[in-house]
């Protein structure tokens, strides 16, 4: 292995998660057909090596830069290696994201799919080696000579995979520096984040879910004088009874089972009975209890006491971070009731430490500036104006000092709406007593006020249209083929998400650039702060409280350098002694 330039790597471990997992073995290969197994655990009558000499031994090949190394999804490989002290290095392609990099409308990256689909190789599936379900058991207990042929053949096939999307990626030079130079140097700060963990205060959460508790009570007598009725609200086919038959709504939409309850129901019943209101706030507090106050501590790591949420870099086609088990992003922020979940993360040491957060300002709206250079917004930012009250003043045609509240919610709704792809009837359905017609001309209105944008928006669609994809600004490319439907749904949606793709991806391309900076600051200048969380334009950091300024600037100074775009990039950062109460 010392002789080699690049080798492929793969790990085979007694769990699923990394961070909850212990090594079985390791597999390499570094010439097609070929691979081998080097075995640190087995069955108890086996034969293997000694886990720490063997790791001793591979740990300088490991980590050094200049032997390459090729894999698929390697950051689970780095975070099981990282636990056994080897700071693995020389990354030079994941095949998975090589895989997404260069496609990313397929439905499945795992290397089965991809050894199927590309190379016509049918792989041994894992399940033939643990089995499935209850009857699954510990890749720990399975015969060596089995894992040894299943473990080579996943780092050939790796190897042969990265064979195959070298020169599909040198083919597009926007999308080999997009792999190169920010997707797979992400790999590392992902790896670094999801060890670092989070800690939390369990009698935070059991307080907050007691709380919730009251609400959900007293909301469920509210739901019941509201119906007439006493009945189960979580049971859909009750729920329907109470709707349709004892209070007589007209239904909306049909189901196999019945008439739809879902969200989307109730927000359409809402201003005609408050009983589907209530029941709308009842399911928002019941998920908000179940999902996070009473679950989150579930999630524990034994060894540290702390949360690892995973990070996806394929979790979402327009580029963004998707986040799991738990899924920290989609904690709602909007409501006090999702706030105060927040109040329960915390630093890990609460004597010395405080959290530090960093969260990009109208991100969106200042790619969507420098993508039109529509000279409103760019003044607008330039002047570091409150930007909805500024397009509220250009599409209302008043001053900016005389433009009223309900004005500046409009346009803040309708600016954010824009980038989606906002309909006239969901524009309406935003805006509280705003019919259809009312919410088209306030979309027209905004169209004759900023002509540049309305020129993007069909741009995008356009090149959508006759590429069959868009592009962000670094040249991350989304595949739209809903674009060429003959279903006039299907192909509206398309002409949203290409809106969408390029303006999010854009953002999403952002923030991943200043986390390759930041994690190469903390890491060259030996710096005190670890990066914990990534909320899509937020990040979150565990900081030392004494020199919490210094750390605060050199955050702000790398994501406000992150990309250089027509209008200024503007950081808010703030620490306090949880994520809710950060100043």
């Amino acid at each position: 292995m010392k002789k080699q330039t690049r080798f492929a790597f793969d790990t085979e471990t007694d769990a699923l998660g990394a961070m909850a997992s212990s090594i079985v073995g390791m597999s390499f290969s570094w010439q097609p057909h070929t691979g081998w197994y080097i075995a640190v655990n087995g069955p108890q009558d086996s034969q293997f090596l000694d886990r720490d000499q063997t790791i001793a031994q591979l740990k300088p090949i490991l980590e050094n830069p200049t032997i390459k190394k090729v894999g698929h999804n390697l950051k689970y490989d780095l975070l099981v290696m990282r636990q056994l002290g080897v700071e693995f290095r020389g990354v030079s392609l994941d095949t998975m994201i090589a895989a997404f990099v260069l496609d990313s409308s397929r439905m499945q990256y795992g290397i089965d799919r991809l050894a199927l689909d590309l190379l016509n190789i049918r792989k041994v599936p894992t399940s033939d080696l643990i089995g499935k379900g209850a009857k699954q058991i510990s890749m720990q207990k399975v015969d060596l000579a089995r894992i040894a042929a299943y473990a080579s053949e996943d780092a050939d096939v790796a190897l042969r995979l990265a064979n195959f999307f070298e020169p599909k990626l040198a083919e597009v030079p926007s999308l080999k520096k997009l792999c190169d130079e920010i997707e797979t140097p992400l790999i590392d700060v992902l790896v670094e984040m999801e060890s670092n963990g989070i800690s939390v205060d369990p009698t935070v959460l059991k307080e907050q879910s007691q709380v919730l508790a009251v609400r959900i009570e007293e909301l469920q007598g509210k739901i019941f004088k509201s119906a007439c009725f006493e009945f189960n609200i979580d049971s859909p086919k009750q729920l329907q009874d109470v709707l349709f038959n004892r209070l007589g709504l007209k239904p909306v939409k049909q189901t196999k089972t019945g008439q739809s309850t879902d969200v989307e129901v109730l927000e359409k019943l809402a201003d005609k009975h408050e009983c589907p209101r209530l029941i709308l706030d009842y399911r928002s507090l019941v998920k908000l209890k179940n999902t996070y106050l009473d679950n989150l501590t579930d999630f524990l790591n034994p060894r540290t006491h702390r949360i690892h949420a995973s990070f996806n870099q394929i979790g979402a086609r327009t580029g963004r971070l998707s986040c799991s088990d738990p899924n920290l992003q989609n904690i709602p922020i909007r409501t006090d009731e999702g706030r105060r979940i927040r109040l329960a993360f915390v630093p890990g040491d609460r004597e010395k430490n405080v959290l530090l957060t960093a969260d990009y300002s109208q991100i969106e709206l200042r790619v969507l500036a420098d993508l039109t250079r529509e000279p409103a917004l760019l003044r607008a930012f330039e002047a570091d104006e409150d930007i909805h009250s500024a397009v509220a003043a250009e599409v209302f045609s008043v001053p900016l000092d005389q433009v009223t509240r309900d004005q500046r919610a409009q346009a803040k709704i309708i600016n954010f709406g824009i980038v989606y792809g906002v309909t006239a009837y969901g524009l309406a359905r935003r805006i509280d007593g705003m019919t259809v017609p009312a919410a088209q001309k306030l979309i027209d209105d905004y169209h004759k006020k900023f002509p540049a944008i309305r020129q993007f928006l069909d741009e995008c669609v356009m090149k959508a249209q006759t590429q069959g994809y868009v592009e962000t600004i670094l040249g991350r490319r989304r595949p739209i083929p809903e674009i060429a439907s003959s279903v006039l749904s299907i192909r509206n949606a398309g002409e949203r998400m290409a809106i969408n793709s390029v303006v999010q991806g854009s953002a999403a391309d952002m923030i991943k650039i200043a986390m390759n900076r930041i994690h190469r600051r903390i890491k060259k200048e030996k710096r005190p702060s670890k990066m914990l969380l990534q909320v899509h334009d937020e990040l979150v950091f565990e900081t030392p409280a004494k020199g919490v300024e210094a750390e605060a600037e050199m955050v702000r100074e790398e994501m406000t350098g992150a990309m250089k775009l027509a209008v200024p990039l503007k950081v808010e950062v703030g620490w306090g002694k949880n994520w809710q109460e950060v100043k």
